[in-house]
């Protein structure tokens, strides 16, 4: 990266860090864009055709663009594409060599990536796939449409269907799908000097490579045999002297999430895959860990607020409009309870404009305490840390927080109320207002998404309208039910 980013330095002295670069070439690439359809639609007014000079310069803008990409590592390569819209998109597509086109859409989202293959053959597509390790060819292959997936996969070597097929009969989530099928085993009886010639004669070893897989004469999980072990120990001696018994390993249908737990609590780089007998089938290494931490972090980030985690930033206005119609039918509604309780109190309203000043402070200071309980809980619930027991002290315990948060800061509303409209009574009322709505938005942050996961839900999907929708109607509710209360 260092070099790389020595060699754009020297290209252009007023950029000199990729993101500089990267932003460069988007711009380039939409001005052609831009260009082009400019001159397509000259010439199908005047039915004049562009004049020579045009035409070179334009070659060179993309041999100079082309030769801009080659210099860029595949994830940026994706950045770039990801951040054009379509019709620039696809010139810069027609810029990436074939031989890199399979590891740069291994980089680019579900979206984007359909996209570019639309206008592939498929057996453009397969060459693509060729350079590809056969974990990483399932991967994409999943993510094609069925038809196209099934012709690409029979152009494909034999095997290499082979293997693709086998990480395609894993179901999505789990670790079969996501093992890596290069992997090195040593023998638990082989001597040291053995496992070294035999590392000498492959000359390479896969990516985050820290431990050899040990196994017995009929494939089995034995131990790791890590680098440090190997070349610090006498070579005379056996593997099974000096290897790790007993390593984390895992199930081809254990949960990705099971993995990530591991991975971030023991701190692995990589760790064998084994099926129900124990037999060594594939490893897991660190970058699919990371991937798949990414991949969810995403997913999570748009399913709170009702987006896809397919949808293109650059799909069509209709397509990208009807997917979000759900969730602004379900906010609709959510608006509408709110308003009917409003409506209910709007004789006492009346009688007191300052109501209607006060009431959205309720309203949005409760959104904040339950977005926040709401969080830690699910963040708890991916790492199945709440069980019974554990779930009623979290539950005490962000009421305790809420309480006091709200007896503290309810206080400090109520005599900022009381300064600006001279009315203590008023100013209990919001104090009030204030402690009840903050113990109601804390017991909702946790429920809700506990009771969604209970129902088989995913407690991430919707739980932010759910809890919008009902700390905006309690905090309505009983900040002018107060009102009505004490001060009519």
């Amino acid at each position: 990266m260092d070099a790389q980013n020595d060699i754009l330095g020297r290209d252009n002295p007023h950029h000199r860090n990729l993101e500089h670069a990267r932003s460069q070439v988007i711009e380039m690439l939409t001005r052609q864009a831009v260009e082009r359809e400019l001159v397509s639609r000259t010439e199908s007014t005047t039915g004049a055709p562009v004049d020579v000079v045009s035409q070179l310069v334009a070659r060179q803008q993309q041999a100079a663009l082309e030769q801009r990409l080659l210099r860029f590592h595949p994830a940026d390569i994706a950045f770039v594409l990801e951040s054009l819209p379509p019709e620039a998109r696809e010139m810069a597509w027609s810029l990436v060599r074939a031989e890199r086109r399979g590891t740069v859409l291994l980089e680019t989202t579900d979206a984007v990536r359909r996209s570019l293959v639309e206008s592939m053959r498929p057996t453009d597509i397969a060459a693509a796939f060729h350079h590809l390790d056969s974990d990483d060819i399932a991967e994409l292959i999943a993510s094609l449409p069925p038809d196209t997936a099934a012709e690409v996969l029979a152009r494909l070597d034999s095997s290499d269907q082979a293997e693709v097929r086998a990480v395609l009969s894993f179901p999505e989530g789990t670790v079969g799908a996501l093992m890596d099928l290069d992997f090195t085993t040593v023998r638990d009886d082989a001597p040291l000097e053995a496992v070294l010639r035999l590392l000498r004669r492959r000359k390479r070893l896969p990516a985050d490579t820290n431990q050899l897989i040990v196994v017995d004469r009929a494939k089995v999980l034995r131990g790791v045999l890590t680098l440090e072990q190997l070349l610090l120990s006498e070579p005379e001696r056996e593997v099974n002297e000096v290897m790790t018994p007993n390593p984390h390993f895992f199930y081809t249908d254990d949960a990705v999430t099971d993995a990530i737990d591991s991975f971030e609590r023991y701190d692995l780089i990589s760790a064998p895959v084994v099926n129900l007998h124990r037999e060594v089938v594939g490893r897991i290494a660190v970058d699919e860990i990371v991937d798949a931490i990414k991949a969810q972090q995403e997913r999570d980030s748009l399913r709170q607020v009702g987006l896809r985690e397919d949808e293109d930033l650059f799909a069509p206005v209709w397509k990208s409009g009807r997917n979000r119609w759900p969730w602004l039918a379900l906010n609709l509604f959510t608006a509408f309870a709110a308003s009917r309780v409003i409506g209910f109190y709007e004789p006492t309203i009346e009688k007191l404009v300052a109501l209607a000043t006060l009431m959205p402070i309720v309203a949005s200071i409760g959104g904040n305490t339950g977005n926040q309980t709401m969080a830690l809980v699910i963040r708890a619930l991916s790492l199945n840390q709440l069980g019974g027991p554990l779930l009623r002290m979290m539950l005490l315990k962000e009421l305790l927080i809420a309480a006091m948060n709200g007896a503290i800061w309810g206080s400090v509303l109520g005599l900022v109320t009381f300064a600006i409209y001279h009315d203590p009574k008023l100013g209990m009322v919001i104090a009030s207002a204030t402690l009840l709505e903050l113990i109601v938005a804390a017991a909702a942050g946790a429920i809700i998404p506990v009771s969604l996961e209970r129902f088989g839900r995913d407690p991430v999907l919707g739980s932010s309208v759910i809890l919008t929708a009902l700390t905006d109607s309690m905090g309505f509710l009983i900040f002018l039910g107060l009102a009505a209360l004490v001060l009519v």
